[in-house]
């Protein structure tokens, strides 16, 4: 049995299975719909108010509905190569990873798995449900999300279409981003943070700089300045980058460096300059591969 498939921008319509088929999976993501996954466990790599000191419970779902060229979770991302689970596992999983101590469950890439987290959230979790995503999706998937998520945790990589039609074939990238982020804030309002630093609910978006692309960052950091005062939502700038996924020399060779430090301090500057006061910048040694989780099943 499958459905039409239209949960996220692309609305592609594709048919997908309810399970694993052997061959190329249809639609975008390239999933079924039983959530596939590739790794759960304490997660320390987060923002220190997800993260904490006892880490996030995070469950790294495979496929993406966006498929950056640049993708640190490349070998995720593009395949379902992780392990086929139910809703009900799922839902264990969420236990197992709270018993050994996570302040939250951070659900990496789920949105085309919307479903499954659905059935897995039927009742509610003693922590914070964060939803860790691209941002490329419709408010009509987020408001079925309702109550069941606390923090959203979006990635707005791009607001030059030209760039994210480029990276990510979405040219609507970021008008779909700005809606999305618009309803997972009506949902959850101000960010609130626990006596114990920890975050409650709320909006932390996430930019990552690229190589090259210090106005981009400024016209995101323009958007969310405009957009929310003082209090509303927290700001995570990244310079994490590292060239990964279809990146190189011969396909998309200005992506094929790390951000310099003078691309770096232009853009924290410009936050520093701007309306912001809440979030996170971070060090130059967030740049390396030793962040990057192994997909090896660990959890599942």
């Amino acid at each position: 049995m499958s459905e039409l498939c239209t949960l996220c921008p692309r609305r592609c319509g594709a048919a997908r299975p309810q399970n694993l088929t052997e061959g190329k999976l249809p639609g975008v993501c390239a999933s079924p719909l039983s959530p596939v996954v590739a790794r759960a466990a304490l997660h320390f790599w987060e923002e220190p108010v997800i993260s904490g000191t006892r880490g996030a419970g995070a469950v790294f779902f495979c496929g993406c509905n966006l498929h950056c060229v640049f993708c640190q979770n490349f070998g995720i991302s593009m395949r379902p190569v992780g392990k086929e689970i139910t809703p009900e596992r799922l839902r264990k999983i969420y236990f197992e990873l709270i018993g050994q101590g996570a302040h939250n469950i951070d659900l990496v890439t789920p949105t085309h798995f919307t479903e499954a987290v659905l059935q897995s959230l039927a009742e509610p979790l003693p922590v914070p449900v964060v939803w860790n995503s691209n941002a490329y999706e419709l408010p009509e998937t987020l408001r079925r999300l309702e109550n069941k998520v606390q923090i959203y945790l979006p990635d707005l990589k791009y607001a030059d279409d030209r760039l994210a039609a480029r990276y990510s074939g979405a040219q609507d990238y970021f008008e779909r981003a700005k809606e999305a982020i618009l309803e997972m804030y009506r949902q959850t309002g101000p960010f609130r943070v626990g006596d114990d630093g920890m975050l409650r609910s709320g909006v932390v978006i996430r930019h990552l700089i690229l190589p090259g692309c210090t106005e981009n960052s400024r016209r995101i950091i323009d958007f969310v300045a405009e957009t929310f005062r003082p209090g509303e939502v927290l700001f995570s700038l990244m310079r994490q980058y590292l060239p990964c996924g279809k990146v190189s020399q011969d396909s998309y060779p200005e992506l094929d460096r790390r951000i310099t430090e003078e691309e770096y301090r232009e853009v924290e500057q410009y936050l520093f300059d701007s309306p912001i006061e809440d979030g996170f910048v971070q060090e130059a040694d967030s740049a390396e591969k030793e962040f990057i989780p192994v997909f090896d099943g660990t959890g599942v």
